[in-house]
């Protein structure tokens, strides 16, 4: 099956995020909004509620809005599932199961808490250069980087084109 290095990336990227969410939310406590563990002086775990999508935009502010987000972003992951199932190259495969696992994981936050979980937070004293994120954040964010940076930087041959013999 085409694209199953894909798949197979996205489903141990979504177990991986849905594992280390129940291990903040459970074995290290982090069971309040706010409530926070430094592990390292830039390194800590913070429970965020997200509510909106990336960067805390379209915020769902009701329960119907919840599910729009829901609606929306499960459209998007079915674009993502069908864009890895005729991708011939594989960087752009793999960057596609980033995005997918990611966007799995996300979506099964939002539609089983109404938000999405974050707790990986990043710091230099009390600059943030990134907001509380999750796996499945980093891994969407990862991939969306990969498919970007291989559209302008990484040129396929192709197979019409011929040598000059000069």
């Amino acid at each position: 099956m085409k694209g199953r290095d894909g798949f197979l990336l996205a489903g141990v990227l979504f177990v991986v995020d849905q594992l280390t969410k129940w291990l903040a939310a459970g074995p290290l406590g982090l069971v309040e909004q706010g409530q926070s563990v430094e592990l390292l002086p830039i390194f800590a775990l913070t429970r965020v509620h997200n509510y909106g999508i990336s960067l805390g935009l379209l915020t769902a502010g009701s329960d119907h809005g919840r599910w729009l987000l829901v609606a929306g972003t499960a459209v998007i992951a079915g674009v993502v599932a069908w864009w890895l199932t005729r991708e011939e190259k594989r960087g752009d495969r793999i960057a596609l199961g980033l995005v997918l696992g990611g966007a799995l994981g996300n979506i099964v936050d939002r539609a089983r808490l109404g938000y999405v979980f974050d707790f990986l937070d990043l710091h230099f004293g009390d600059f943030r250069p990134f907001l509380v994120f999750n796996v499945a954040d980093a891994s969407i964010s990862i991939g969306v980087a990969i498919l970007i940076l291989r559209a302008f930087l990484v040129r396929e041959p192709n197979p019409t084109e011929k040598l000059d013999d000069a």
